[in-house]
Parts: C-alpha cells; structure tokens; sequence
C-alpha cells in the first residue's frame, strides 16, 4: 500500500508524546520565568513514513489561551478524529479543521505532523516546499529580562561574540530605557538591536517608549495588548522606532487588516500562532506584496521546530533575522543533532520534510508519557 495516493497520505495512527526539556539558564519575560520546557511533539505514521512535529503551547495560558494539557486534550479528542481515514492532503488539514474554534497551535502541531510525513514520502525538503530561497539564514537571538544591567550586559557581550547578527531585549514597564541605552552605548550603532514588550504597555505609556527611539531600534514588538491594532495605529504615529507585531497576527486576514489600518509596518511570524506553515506562508506572501517585512519567531523550540522554522525563515520575505537561535542557546542537548551556529547563519535543512529526527536515546530519557491514538 502506498503513503501518497492522488497527493493524500493515509494515516494509521498518532502519538502524542510528552517530553522534559530543561533550559540551560532561565528565561524571563513580562509572562514569567520559565526554566525548563513542557513539550507535545504528535508523531504522525503512515504505512511507509511517519512526520514529526512539536507544538508550541507553553505550560501555562499567559503568552496566549493555549496551554500544552489543552492542546492534547482537544488533538486527542477531537482534531485527530476529524482527519478522514482513506487519507488527506496536508493543504486540506487547515479546511478540515476549521470548525474547531481556536487551538491554533494544536491545529499547527497536527498539520506539520501530517506534512511531514507526505514530503518524506515525497522525498522533498519542507524548505523546497513553502518556496526557500536561500539555504542559510541569518540568526538573532532573545535575550529575556535580567537581575541587573550588568547581567544583560555580559549575556549580550556573550551572543555577540558567538556571532549572532541581531539582538533582542525583552522588555517590560521599569526594564525598558535605561537596559537599552546600556546596551547601545556598550555596542556601536552596527548592532542590529530590538525590543520586545510582549503587549505589557497601554496608550498612557506613549512617552515612555518614544525614549527609545533615540536607540536606532530596528523596531518594538508588541508594545500593547493583542486585540488592539486601533491603539497601535495611533502608537505607530507617535513613534519613530517601526511597530512590529507578534500575538495580535492570528492569521493572514489579522495581519491584513493591521497593514490596512497602519498598526505595523513589520510583522513577527510564529507559525504555532497562525496555525501552520501554511498559513504562515500566506502571510508572508501577503506582507510581502504590500513590501512589510517579516522575520521568524520562535517559541523555545526542540530541534523539531526549529527545523521546520529554518524552513519557513528561508523564504524571500524574511529579510530580518529571526529567533532562530542555535540549539545550545536554550538546550544542553537537544532533541535533534544541534543546530550549530556558523558566522552568525543557521543552515537550513535540506533532507525530505522537517529534515530532521528525534534522536532515540535522548527522546527516551526526555519522555514522561506517551499515548497512541489508532485510526
């Protein structure tokens, strides 16, 4: 029996598979501190292949609704169930499943599963298919909030000696102007730096954050709340530093209607929180027609995800660097082989789908459940 009959992929069987991943030092944002990573890969097998895929849900519902007991909880009770059984294409996984309100990053965890497995079966690179143009890309990296300036100041000193090309500070009311001039005046104008506030500002704090357009920033991420492109409107005004946005971009009509109304000129692309690659290509190719730039974020990922994310950051849209840091900036072994960083690039994965696999001995020491849903 054949995998791929008329571009569909039948599927016998998903597992949902629980994994530990603990960070090499903590990471703080304006959400918390996380120190280590519960992680939801869905492991999705056909008669000849198997796909992989990790989902993006955190712990716990802070960075957005979604939580990763949530995200099994409705993978295994009803979007796995939803996929017909004589097999189906992975373009058709988004339409399939559109019915279930929300759980986009479940949704994206079950569609990069099953694309995985039919470009293996395909024998072509996820690279190759979302449309890469390139097979390298530049990388930045996240840096969360720290005990103290000096602190920062030795983490940054750090990343940019292991040639990351651009740097991002996460910031929040009280850790915000003065982080950033430290930062600047440590380094020359050449580093490319940003910020991310990750929505913990309102409109009252307009004159705080036009301070930090005397740094040169590449852009502010996320400055307000999630459902409010209006006050990112009249922030866009008020600021010279570009508005990026990040969690209000739910899909490619969200990052429409935020072009339309003039409430980003760039756009932070996490596939987990559109809903797949797929949809995530969509809104490259419609930032891209209307010239706003888009760069890749991440979401702690294992080498499961970042291998599909290198992928994604390939494509001609992307021409800032994303969080597609190496596998030691979080992980003292990864999932994967690690991604090694040289000169500053992330080499994209050329073999068929993700182009990547969990490596069994590691896997089994990182599991703490699994469970087979038959089909």
């Amino acid at each position: 029996m054949k995998t791929q009959t008329s571009g569909t992929t039948q599927i016998t069987g998903v597992e949902l598979r629980r994994i530990t991943m603990p960070l090499v030092a903590p990471f703080r944002t304006s959400f918390g501190v996380e120190t280590g990573r519960d992680v939801l890969l869905v492991r999705v097998v056909t008669p000849d292949h198997e796909g992989w895929a990790e989902c993006g849900a955190p712990s716990e519902p802070r960075y957005c609704s979604e939580y990763v007991d949530g995200a099994q909880d409705v993978l295994r009770r009803f979007l796995i169930h939803a996929l017909p059984k004589d097999g189906v294409d992975a373009q058709a996984v988004g339409r399939i499943l559109r019915p279930f309100t929300g759980h986009r990053m479940a949704k994206s965890a079950l569609e990069t599963a099953v694309l995985d497995a039919q470009l293996r079966a395909a024998g072509e690179s996820f690279g190759s298919y979302l449309g890469a143009a390139r097979d390298r890309v530049p990388c930045g990296v996240s840096v969360g909030i720290m005990d103290s300036v000096p602190a920062l100041l030795d983490a940054v000193e750090r990343y940019v000696a292991e040639g990351y090309v651009r740097i991002k500070l996460k910031i929040e009311p009280g850790w915000d102007v003065e982080p950033v001039r430290a930062v600047r005046e440590r380094f020359d104008d050449d580093l490319l730096l940003q910020v991310d506030a990750n929505a913990a500002y309102t409109l009252v704090d307009a004159q705080q954050l036009a301070r930090l357009d005397d740094f040169g920033l590449l852009l502010i991420e996320q400055p307000l709340a999630n459902d409010d492109m209006v006050q990112h409107a009249q922030l866009a005004k008020l600021l010279r530093t570009p508005i990026c946005l990040d969690e209000s971009i739910e899909s490619a009509t969200d990052a429409a209607a935020a072009i339309s109304l003039g409430a980003c000129s760039v756009i932070n692309i996490k596939p987990a929180r559109v809903g797949g690659y797929l949809e995530a290509r969509r809104i490259h190719d419609l930032a891209r027609a209307h010239g706003v730039p888009v760069w890749c974020g991440g979401m702690l990922e294992t080498g499961i995800g970042r291998a599909a994310n290198l992928a994604l950051a390939a494509l001609p849209g992307f021409t800032l660097p994303g969080d597609t840091s190496g596998s030691h900036r979080y992980f003292a072994t990864d999932l994967t082989e690690p991604f090694v960083l040289s000169d500053g690039h992330l080499e994209v994965p050329a073999g068929p789908g993700i182009g990547v696999a969990p490596l069994p001995d590691v896997l089994d020491e990182v599991t703490t459940s699994s469970e087979w849903i038959a089909r």
